[in-house]
Order: structure tokens, then C-alpha cells, then sequence
């Protein structure tokens, strides 16, 4: 039995015939070649998969494709290519993106942009996270190569960028600027 889908994906409207038991993440990745979200563990435990619906940060392998009829997804892809005030180059780095790679939140990269997409859910909800938030906004996110520090480091950073000032290190309680 398929089931068709009509969503949002990275701006872009898309509809589709999925198989309804097809999980979200075997649509991103083997129908539709989005190949950034990644196929950890497949039970949700690891966060390579993440996503966002509708601003969340979800498991994709946890959800039914036909789950996202009606929905907004952002996928590591609909990252690049922001527009900035000067209007930069269509494969521009988020600023998120750019965090990671100065502050070496990555190792392998596998992980990478599952804890990209849920930083950037965590930042649209709360520019300005304390330390327990941003590991609240991670905890389902596993990385196996790297110490979290950094990871912490990029997202702190990101903050930063985000909002366009330094990091106050008088004002912080443990978080952002928080």
C-alpha cells in the first residue's frame, strides 16, 4: 500500500508516493538522495538521523514517511546555501556549520549533522542556552569519535554567531550568555 505525501522539504514543496511502513529517513536518504542524514543505530538512540518537523528536532528513522504529509522538514542540506546580508554564494556554511568545523565539533563526521540539525532547533527556540540545555538538546545525539567539549564549544560558538556579539564570560551562567 503507498501513500501519497505532499510536505515541504528544505523550501522547496515536494509530494511523493511513499510505502506507508517507509520510515522518514529511508525517504530523505534513498528516495530522495539527501545523503547528510545518516543511518546509525535505527532504533533512535544515536541522533545521526535528526532532522527537523515543523522546528523540531526528530528521529527520522523513528517516523513514518507518510507522517510528514503536511509538514516543513529541514534536512543538513537546507542549511547551506543561506542567504546573508551580502547575499554570499548559494553553498555558504550555516553558521552553525562554520561553528563546528573552528571549534573542531567534529572528528569522523558522521555524527556531525545530527548535532547540527539539534543545535539549530535548540537556537531557534532559545538563541541563548545554559550548559544543561544545550546537553538536554543533545542527550539523543551520540558521538564516538570526539570528546563533547568541543561539540559544546562549537555550539557555544554558535550562539555567539547567532547573535552577533562576543561571549560574555562575566554574564554566563553556564550556558551561552545565559
Amino acid at each position: 500500500m503507498t501513500v501519497h505525501i505532499e510536505f515541504t522539504l528544505n523550501n522547496q514543496l515536494r509530494a511523493v508516493d511513499v510505502p506507508a511502513r517507509m520510515s522518514a529517513l529511508e525517504l530523505v536518504r534513498d528516495v530522495l538522495n539527501l545523503t547528510g542524514t545518516k543511518e546509525g543505530c535505527g532504533v533512535g538512540e544515536c541522533g545521526a538521523c535528526t532532522i527537523e518537523v515543523d522546528g523540531r528536532a526528530v528521529n527520522a528513522c523513528l517516523m513514518f514517511a507518510a507522517q510528514l504529509d503536511g509538514c516543513r522538514v529541514l534536512t543538513i542540506e537546507g542549511l547551506t546555501g543561506h542567504h546573508t546580508d551580502n547575499q554570499e554564494a548559494d553553498d555558504a556554511l550555516h553558521p552553525i556549520q562554520e561553528a563546528f568545523a573552528e571549534h573542531n565539533g567534529v572528528q569522523c563526521g558522521f555524527c556531525t549533522p545530527g548535532f547540527v540539525m539539534s543545535t539549530h532547533a535548540l537556537l531557534k527556540e532559545n538563541p541563548a542556552p545554559s550548559d544543561h540545555e544545550m546537553t538536554k538538546a543533545v542527550a539523543g545525539n551520540i558521538c564516538r569519535c570526539t570528546g563533547y567539549g568541543q561539540i559544546f564549544s562549537s555550539v557555544r560558538a554558535a550562539c555567539t554567531d547567532r547573535e552577533g556579539r562576543p561571549e560574555s564570560t562575566s554574564d554566563r551562567k553556564g550556558g551561552c550568555h545565559g
